[in-house]
């Protein structure tokens, strides 16, 4: 038996396909150097500057678009859109979590979000009504791993962190949840995350 009653779920990377994976297929499309955009955007001071912003809501989308368009010489018009068109659902995972709310396990998406326009990651997944609660970062000018943000998803959820388990497949965001209380999986593979979380949850989830 398990006393957790809640699941909380980044969005990107684990209830869709990998994030890496569709930039990387961006980077052949568009010509450029494997890792680029990862060294850009990612890693220089200035892109992670900036996509800190736009996580937390203090820049748009279409600012972001243009400021990366310019530090990478490519095109601007709906980059974000563009490096991750190829991102698709991850049935598994997406399955496992309505398994879990018809067993009575409250879920939760916390989300480090990249704003809504031009381009909307959530789009198609009807996240207000399959979750019961949707925290985006850009929405409430926090992102993950401030500790305020995981408060918040609990409170919505109305559970303490130690009812619950945080799922992310970005490794730093871990700590400060376990921090907190939450019971954490790092999400690198779909049926191993499912897995994780029948053990940690004890109940069913699999297909």
């Amino acid at each position: 038996m398990t006393n957790r009653k809640g699941l909380v779920l980044d969005f990107g990377g684990v209830l869709t396909t990998p994030l890496i994976a569709s930039a990387l297929a961006f980077e052949q499309r568009a010509g450029l150097p494997e890792g680029t955009l990862l060294t850009g955007l990612y890693l220089h001071p200035e892109g992670i500057r900036l996509t800190r912003e736009l996580e937390r809501g203090a820049i748009t989308q279409s600012q972001w678009n243009s400021a990366a368009g310019r530090s990478l010489g490519i095109p601007s018009d709906n980059l974000m859109g563009r490096i991750f068109a190829g991102l698709r659902p991850e049935p598994s995972v997406i399955a496992a979590a309505a398994a879990a709310r018809r067993a009575g396990v409250r879920v939760g998406i916390l989300s480090n979000s990249v704003g809504l326009h031009p381009w909307n990651l959530y789009d198609g997944y009807e996240v207000e009504r399959r979750y019961d609660a949707v925290v985006l970062s850009g929405e409430v000018g926090m992102r993950k791993p401030d500790p305020e943000i995981f408060r918040l998803v609990l409170e919505r959820l109305g559970l303490s962190a130690r009812e619950c388990v945080f799922v992310d497949d970005t490794a730093h965001h871990l700590p400060a949840a376990a921090a907190l209380g939450f019971a954490v999986v790092h999400a690198e593979d779909p049926a191993k995350t499912v897995a994780e979380l029948e053990a940690l949850l004890g109940v069913p989830l699999s297909l």
